[in-house]
């Protein structure tokens, strides 16, 4: 290593004016990046990671925003003084970045060819066969199979994996000296994150590039980075060597982030609690049609033959990856699709009612999605989403009594009932999360369908919702079905497990059984991705 930075940030700060005044996202941070060198960036959501990240380039949104002071010095040349045509060099040639989504990254109506071969023409002019080489050679590289097909691939015909195999190989394709990466592993599946880490650590070791590893996830930081910066409320306040960080953390909030991983006792099986959900050979198939009379000529096998029970107070954890059928099985058990098999909801078999016949069952049961912020209307209140079902299910109720049902399930979330008010931009991740979680408990229902409730969250947040949950389900005796690829998360919830893969059980038993001794290869891969980060084999 030289005994100069390559990059040497200094006294930065950020802002972004809105309504007439400037609000700071960053306050005068520094940090050096030596040659070779791996440096995390660690911290939640709003704690000014990205911001910093994208300053480096200037890539921020200017003149929206703004750098009140600092420099940002790259082999001693400050690109934050740089012209357009100095920039224009740096970005893709010396430095190049990789972004948390690939498919919003890519452009959906280019080739891979056609995108990794773009910024070859850019920097070094290469065209034709010599392009088309070197991008076979950085397909290659970075593990996807049959290259030569792919070439002519278009980002919705890969997986979220491939997608971002992609991503890294545009930012190798001339040779950087620094890669900045920007929650590369955030949106996807465990073992393809697993894998994702293996292959940049390899690459960033081979080709000798320094990097800035942006991730709110401080057990990946353990295994991949050389020195940590942690940053809150736009400041860095602890850095230093990785080990000495996670074995001796100085700072109040290193500590809470080093003690932020999911933790409970799930509630123990007892077979004499009520029968809530059965399942008896589900089947979700979807038709594969082809020609102009769209005929049938195969068959998804989305959902293929599985049985369950799902007894009151208890959490059977659905696990396995994107693809692996966890979310349609959950949707045919809530009856929201069509599916074969017997269902039956408190011992009343539902697999053929209608869409009128479910109606009344609707309030004993209820889904909490995903994303928080994509299944709240952004045009109601929060006081309006959450009497929403009240005023569907029980119309009995005046509007006083309504609106004391929906202060009462507000606070029992944790949120303060004067925030009926506002409206969902106006919160926090996981205080959109408590709000979709008080929408369904306003209707005190038996079955809560939960679809991956904490994977759009901060570890620390990620910790209080499963810490609500627990305690709503212990309170309201609740039956959860909790779909999740995050083993952490459901070993904190979860009494019973079921592991799928391509829409069938691989394996499945008690939680305590299935953590501690796997019988199936596959779940032994999800357990060592989720909680070592040890390689596994790529897709």
């Amino acid at each position: 290593m030289s005994d100069a930075p390559l990059l040497s940030v200094r006294d930065l700060s950020v802002a972004f004016r809105q309504g007439g005044s400037d609000n700071l996202a960053v306050d005068r941070i520094s940090f050096d990046i030596m040659p070779g060198e791996v440096v995390a960036l660690v911290g939640e959501s709003g704690s000014g990671k990205s911001a910093t990240a994208a300053s480096v380039l200037r890539l921020l949104p200017y003149p929206a925003a703004s750098h009140p002071s600092g420099e940002v010095l790259f082999e001693g040349r400050d690109l934050l003084k740089a012209d357009d045509r100095t920039l224009r060099q740096v970005r893709g040639g010396d430095i190049t970045q990789i972004f948390q989504e690939p498919m919003t990254s890519l452009n959906p109506l280019h080739t891979v060819e056609k995108q990794v071969g773009e910024t070859l023409a850019l920097h070094a002019g290469m065209t034709g066969a010599d392009a088309r080489k070197r991008v076979l050679e950085l397909l290659h590289e970075v593990g996807i199979r049959e290259a030569e097909r792919r070439l002519g691939a278009f980002p919705h015909e890969l997986s979220g994996g491939q997608r971002q195999r992609v991503m890294i190989a545009m930012a190798l394709a001339n040779r950087p000296k620094l890669l900045i990466a920007d929650e590369p592993t955030t949106a996807l599946d465990v073992t393809v994150q697993a894998q994702i880490l293996k292959l940049l650590k390899s690459l960033q070791r081979d080709h000798g590039m320094s990097m800035l590893f942006i991730t709110h996830d401080l057990g990946i930081v353990r295994k991949f980075a050389d020195r940590v910066c942690v940053m809150t409320d736009g400041k860095i306040v602890e850095h230093g060597p990785v080990a000495e960080i996670f074995d001796h953390p100085q700072h109040a909030y290193t500590k809470h982030l080093l003690a932020a991983e999911p933790k409970g006792e799930p509630p123990a099986h007892d077979p004499s609690r009520e029968v809530v959900v059965e399942a008896d050979n589900v089947k979700v198939w979807f038709p594969v049609k082809t020609g102009l009379l769209r005929k049938t000529v195969d068959h998804v096998k989305a959902v293929n033959g599985i049985s369950l029970k799902l007894r009151a107070g208890e959490t059977l954890g659905v696990v396995g990856e994107s693809g692996s059928g966890k979310t349609t099985l959950g949707l045919a058990l809530t009856r929201m699709i069509g599916s074969e098999g017997r269902i039956a909801f408190i011992g009343k078999d539902i697999d053929a009612y209608s869409y009128q016949a479910m109606k009344p069952l609707r309030e004993a049961m209820q889904i909490v999605f995903q994303d928080p912020y994509g299944s709240l209307s952004p045009r109601m209140s929060v006081g309006e989403i959450v009497a929403e079902g009240l005023k569907i299910h029980e119309r009995s109720l005046t509007a006083a009594e309504r609106e004391a049902r929906v202060g009462a399930a507000l606070e029992e979330v944790g949120l303060d009932a004067a925030t009926r008010w506002r409206y969902p931009h106006e919160f926090s991740g996981g205080q959109r999360q408590r709000i979709a979680i008080a929408r369904a408990m306003v209707l005190k229902p038996r079955f809560v369908m939960l679809d991956e409730p904490t994977s759009a969250l901060d570890m620390s947040v990620q910790a209080q919702v499963v810490d609500l949950l627990s305690d709503l389900q212990k309170k309201h005796n609740l039956a959860y079905l909790f779909i999740s690829h995050d083993l952490k998360v459901v070993r904190a919830l979860a009494n019973e497990i079921i592991v799928m893969r391509f829409g069938e059980v691989v394996e499945r038993g008690p939680a305590a059984e299935v953590f501690e001794n796997p019988k199936a290869d596959y779940t032994r891969a999800l357990l060592a991705a989720a909680f070592d980060i040890e390689p596994v084999e790529a897709e």
